[in-house]
């Protein structure tokens, strides 16, 4: 085992940490203060941008997510920044064409990031290729991920071949992504180390800790050979976040795989966190319990409050049980799609509508005819012809890689953002947003000219 067997750390405070907690609420002002100490500890990365920050930051925030990219890497002048990337989906919900994905990973790269994690829905290999090429080829570095899900296709053997697949497209390294918190300590166990031994690869873990079982599952994976587990400091940890840092420091001291990491320096910073987090109080989602119900029906966190939601509208909350039952009916036939943005979404309205209407079917979203059509990519598994036959009558679904039909979309973007227009990163904004970008660009011009 020997001493080079340390294991690193990513903290993910100031992306998911918040994103899972606060609904992706943080404001750069609360991150830039803590900055310093943060780059003290030495961590293997700081996750700070993608996923949902980048609509978050316009939407709600009224700030520009390329600022805040600029700012925190003018204030962690050493520190490896990583950022979450949805593949073709970019930092949206749909596929993207190949022009805007291009310039958004030059800018990003431009403006001081260092580490892309490129995933996608559904595991669709086709979706992530031009991610990683334009990542190789503006000299970053590419993380393949593999999004972690349990049906009767998503076996040991299915996670060795997406892996090797991934190195083979020419990572330099790879991500097991377990959004749901369901990824148990064995099946990590035996994950990790295939890759490792058949791939010689350098491996990243990152789990949630929603069913309590994260914290467990990192020993197992640490164990077999994992160099980075992606933690959130103490004060932003646990529930639908990641396990905490200075747990996971303690655990493996004084063991071959000792961090090294500084408690106190760790705890000064999670003191800093617990006074930020108050400031956000009416999104602090965080209930104290482990939510056991991801087990039976794989439903990340933030599904169960959107069904909750949605039947409150419909005065049918007396139907939440049926609804969790229906979900893996549906993703059955919708051929085993992981549950994680869009196809979280995509297969819980159904199974509402499913229940709401009393037929199945009956009526479907058009994200889902897009899904049948096979806009979104291939599903892991044949999908139930019946049903599809249900939802898109007798229309072929497409055998290509989806973005393949998608017209560059710049153009338009550059034309619609010329009057307000301050830096070519707008245009990538207005093209990935264009419901929520102009809005706030124009909003930026008209507070600057004043």
């Amino acid at each position: 085992m020997g001493e080079n067997r340390k294991v690193k750390i990513m903290d993910t405070t100031m992306r998911d940490g918040h994103q899972s907690l606060l609904a992706t609420r943080m404001r750069t002002e609360h991150m830039l203060p803590i900055a310093e100490k943060v780059e003290q500890v030495g961590f293997h990365a700081v996750e700070i941008w993608g996923g949902a920050t980048f609509d978050s930051c316009m939407r709600f925030l009224n700030e520009d997510p390329w600022e805040r990219l600029r700012e925190v890497r003018r204030h962690f002048k050493n520190s490896k920044l990583q950022m979450l990337l949805r593949g073709q989906n970019v930092v949206g919900y749909k596929h993207y064409a190949d022009d805007v994905l291009e310039e958004f990973i030059k800018r990003t790269v431009d403006n001081g990031l260092d580490i892309f994690r490129i995933f996608d829905a559904l595991n669709d290999t086709r979706n992530m290729e031009k991610s990683i090429e334009y990542v190789k080829r503006e000299g970053a570095h590419a993380q393949g991920t593999v999004v972690y899900t349990i049906s009767p296709v998503h076996d040991y053997e299915f996670y060795m071949r997406m892996g090797a697949e991934l190195k083979e497209m020419g990572v330099d390294s790879l991500c097991l992504k377990d959004m749901a918190g369901i990824l148990a300590p064995q099946p990590a166990y035996d994950i990790v180390k295939g890759w490792k031994e058949k791939l010689d690869i350098m491996v990243q873990l990152h789990c949630h800790y929603t069913s309590g079982m994260a914290s467990m599952t990192y020993m197992k994976a640490v164990e077999a050979g994992v160099d980075v587990i992606d933690c959130a400091i103490s004060s932003m940890a646990l529930q639908s976040s990641q396990p905490s840092i200075e747990s996971m420091v303690a655990a493996l001291k004084d063991t071959p795989y000792d961090t090294g990491l500084d408690l106190e320096l760790l705890s000064e910073i999670a003191d800093y966190f617990k006074e930020v987090r108050k400031h956000y109080a009416e999104f602090d989602n965080a209930s104290c319990s482990p939510d056991t119900n991801v087990l039976t029906y794989q439903i990340p966190g933030g599904m169960i409050s959107n069904f909750i939601n949605q039947l409150k509208e419909q005065n049918a909350l007396d139907k939440l049980p049926e609804v969790l039952a229906e979900v893996p009916r549906v993703r059955e036939d919708f051929g085993y799609p992981p549950l994680v943005t869009p196809s979280s979404q995509i297969v819980g309205s159904q199974a509402a509508l499913n229940v709401l209407l009393g037929q199945r079917y009956m009526i479907a979203t058009n994200e889902v005819k897009d899904y049948m059509r096979g806009f979104y990519g291939r599903p892991p598994a044949s999908v139930n012809e019946e049903a599809r036959k249900k939802i898109i009558g007798d229309e072929e679904p497409i055998k290509c890689r989806p973005a393949d039909l998608i017209e560059p979309e710049l153009p338009k973007a550059r034309e619609e953002c010329t009057s307000y227009m301050e830096k070519e990163e707008d245009v990538v904004s207005v093209a990935l947003f264009p419901q929520v970008a102009p809005k706030f660009l124009q909003e930026r011009k008209a507070k600057n000219i004043k």
